[in-house]
């Protein structure tokens, strides 16, 4: 790693990222900013959650929540209502109580460095450098799983997480620390793919030691497949919904749909796939006959309640929501 910088024109490294990064850069909701409350949801969203799926999101929680004050004044039934379909809403309860921290005790002004923002609940060492690079010119080095893979590569061997570091803080361009950061991730993203890297598009291939020859990722989690069923109960402009436990490990509080077997007298409406985390779920909707546990919610309620990512797919599948 060491020889790697050494022998690395560090001024025409960072010139060739940057310039290809203006050029080439995805034009991004939270890119057309500098509010540090903006670009902070964007980054909680983007924790283990593809681009493509974190965009309408992100427009429809800042409609909703527009600035730190409103998130922080709302219900958290409301924030995981209008987080649903995102997944670990740890996040979102996190988000939450970093809004009412911001409040309460910075009068409402985000801290303007690394340090001070990793005080804030859910904010680590990588989201506090994303945030002070990007909305306060910090020169804060970001390190992401494809920031990893980028300097793994360029190095050409597998290096400790501490050296990776060291070294994402050597290479920053200390006068542009926003972009440069924006423009590591943004290379790893849609260049320095993990499987499949486009050498050939890559601004910096000529400071690369492999060229794409190393993996420099972990191995895919083996995906659990399971079957699961529900039940699907309307009637008059209501449909039956459970809500889970306080206490429950996953999605504490959310509502979802009943839960029920498969025995053969049921009726199935539909079927559709769901995913979360490692789990591949074979998903059937069953219309029951007989008396559910449940509570009636009238149609007109469901979007302020919490509802489970794979809830809101089985009713806008079944036209309850759009």
């Amino acid at each position: 790693m060491a020889d790697f910088l050494q022998s690395t024109d560090l001024d025409r490294f960072r010139d060739a990222l940057l310039g290809w990064y203006r050029r080439n850069r995805r034009d991004l909701p939270w890119r057309r900013t500098l509010d540090p409350y903006a670009i902070w949801v964007s980054e909680i969203m983007l924790q283990q959650t593809r681009v493509t799926a974190v965009i309408a999101h992100y427009n429809r929680f800042l409609k909703r929540f527009p600035n730190v004050q409103k998130l922080a004044a709302a219900r958290e039934s409301s924030v995981l209502g209008h987080w649903s379909g995102l997944g670990y809403y740890r996040r979102a309860r996190n988000l939450h109580a970093a809004a009412k921290a911001v409040v309460r005790e910075h009068a409402g002004v985000f801290p303007r460095t690394a340090a001070g923002l990793q005080t804030l609940p859910g904010i680590g060492r990588y989201t506090a450098a994303a945030i002070a690079s990007i909305a306060f010119d910090e020169a804060s080095a970001v390190v992401d799983g494809n920031v990893e893979r980028v300097i793994s590569r360029l190095s050409g061997c597998t290096i400790a997480s501490h050296q990776i570091w060291e070294a994402a803080a050597v290479l920053l361009e200390n006068e542009h620390p926003g972009d440069f950061n924006q423009a590591m991730m943004e290379l790893g993203a849609t260049v320095c793919r993990p499987a499949e890297p486009n050498c050939l598009a890559c601004p910096v291939r000529s400071f690369c030691r492999t060229r794409g020859r190393h993996s420099a990722g972990r191995k895919r989690t083996r995906q659990v497949k399971r079957e699961i069923a529900y039940a699907l109960e309307q009637g008059g402009n209501s449909v039956r919904l459970v809500q889970r436990g306080a206490n429950e490990q996953l999605m504490p509080g959310m509502w979802e749909l009943p839960q029920v077997e498969v025995p053969a007298q049921h009726k199935l409406l539909f079927s559709l796939r769901h995913s979360i985390t490692v789990t591949d779920y074979r998903v059937r909707v069953l219309s029951v006959a007989g008396e559910l546990a449940g509570t009636w919610i009238k149609y007109s309620r469901l979007a302020a309640l919490p509802l489970t990512g794979l809830t809101k797919k089985i009713l806008r599948r079944a036209g309850v929501i759009e």
